[in-house]
């Protein structure tokens, strides 16, 4: 009974972040959102029993894929800086 309402908690939580990555005007709090999202989701498949896709998930869901957003948002600010 736990492991599904934490499962249906962080589902909640993914569609409130959703929702945040879509209508806030700042891009790194959309950029964060979007994290956390993945991050979440990569639990609820530790839940689901299946690991493999939880560190797929984690690590190129959540790490690479906002690092490589917030490398783009510094070098568009810098190009944008120096014009």
């Amino acid at each position: 009974m736990i492991p599904i309402l934490l499962i249906i908690i962080l589902a909640i939580i993914m569609v409130v972040m959703a929702l945040v990555a879509i209508h806030h005007k700042n891009l790194q709090v959309a950029v964060v959102a979007s994290g956390i999202i993945s991050l979440f989701a990569s639990v609820i498949y530790v839940f689901l029993a299946a690991p493999d896709v939880a560190i797929t998930e984690a690590s190129i869901g959540s790490a690479l894929t906002v690092g490589i957003f917030f490398y783009v948002l510094n070098k568009i600010r810098h190009e944008d800086s120096a014009n």
